[in-house]
């Protein structure tokens, strides 16, 4: 639980850090400005869309450095909503997110062929 708990803040902080390693485009259809940013490997570290009042909102993805994707985020004028997932070696946790407050926390575990729910 205190992982998860890490890893929501990280992911909520490294958002608010300058970065010189980024690219950030307007996107019309959407009327957000896309944002992402790399790894010093290049990598592309995080994804998603800030609204024009600077908030995240809508999607938001994270990954390590080799490139494999640890956080599937959801912002809603920059309040944490929806299902989030953090994935980390053979586990998957899902935490329901409303209004900034977490309300459920569900986890699995595949360390064989069979997944199991905790």
């Amino acid at each position: 639980m205190k992982r998860i708990l890490l890893i929501a803040l990280f992911f909520g902080f490294s958002h608010s850090y300058s970065q010189e390693n980024r690219t950030i485009e307007f996107n019309k259809e959407k009327d957000l400005y896309e944002v992402v940013y790399y790894h010093d490997n290049g990598n592309i570290s995080q994804t998603g869309f800030y609204n024009k009042d600077g908030k995240l909102h809508g999607n938001w993805y994270s990954y390590c450095q080799e490139g494999n994707k640890i956080v599937s985020a959801l912002y809603d004028n920059g309040v944490k909503v929806g299902k989030w997932f953090y994935w980390e070696d053979h586990t998957l946790r899902e935490v329901d997110y409303q209004n900034n407050r977490i309300t459920a926390i569900n986890t699995w575990t595949n360390t064989s062929n069979t997944v199991t729910s905790n």
